[in-house]
């Protein structure tokens, strides 16, 4: 019993090593976009192309890019960042299978614990696009969904690229959630619906310049 008081311990202490090293390595970093997407998405993927492309248009722009670090989606918005002259962030997480660590990150973190890389996503992101992907970006999406809706962040864009993947997800939303009332249809307006990366680009960009005055941090 007394060593299993002290494993939790050293695992509070553990936790807290990842907040306070995470934090204090993005503390330049400024405002950046938050780009989520499926692991398993290769180079000849039209996903692939499109992340890839939405992380050239925004690093263009001065914003940095952060992602999981891994392969796919993560690694073509880090790829496509990388190219350009702004910083392009990956916060990786220890993971059984599928997360390699992409080669295209400038600054590379490492994670054990989920809810530590989660606030890390958030907490210079000015905006989360999310590219199509599994259970991961779902909880990633919602988690940034549930945030906004209940105000324990401010508001931001979410946006979805690929309107093909996404509109079963958001029919069965508004004809279910809606239709029984456990969401309204104001709620669904907290996220946006694009098909291409430039669209994407533009929403956050707009957001961007609307915050120039404002402190770089929430």
């Amino acid at each position: 019993m007394l060593e299993t008081k002290v494993q939790e311990a050293w695992r509070v202490l553990r936790i807290q090593s990842e907040l306070v090293d995470g934090t204090d390595r993005l503390l330049k970093l400024g405002r950046a976009v938050t780009v989520f997407g499926g692991a398993r998405f290769d180079q000849h993927s039209e996903h692939y192309d499109a992340a890839r492309e939405f992380g050239l248009l925004v690093g263009r722009a001065g914003l940095p890019v952060i992602t999981g670090g891994g392969p796919g989606i993560m690694e073509a918005a880090n790829r496509g960042c990388q190219a350009t002259d702004s910083v392009s962030v990956g916060l990786n997480i220890e993971l059984p299978f599928e997360q390699e660590i992409n080669p295209y990150q400038d600054l590379s973190l490492e994670f054990r614990y989920f809810f530590v890389r989660k606030y890390l996503f958030l907490k210079h992101a000015i905006g989360f696009v999310t590219f199509p992907g599994g259970f991961g970006t779902l909880d990633e999406l919602f988690e940034a969904l549930t945030l906004v809706q209940t105000q324990k962040m401010s508001a931001f864009p979410i946006v979805l690229v690929g309107c093909a993947y996404w509109r079963g997800l958001f029919d069965w939303i508004s004809e279910e959630m809606i239709g029984q009332g456990c969401i309204d249809q104001s709620e669904l307006r907290l996220v946006t619906l694009v098909d291409t990366p430039q669209e994407a680009a533009d929403i956050i960009l707009e957001h961007a310049r609307t915050l120039e005055a404002e402190p770089a941090t929430h």
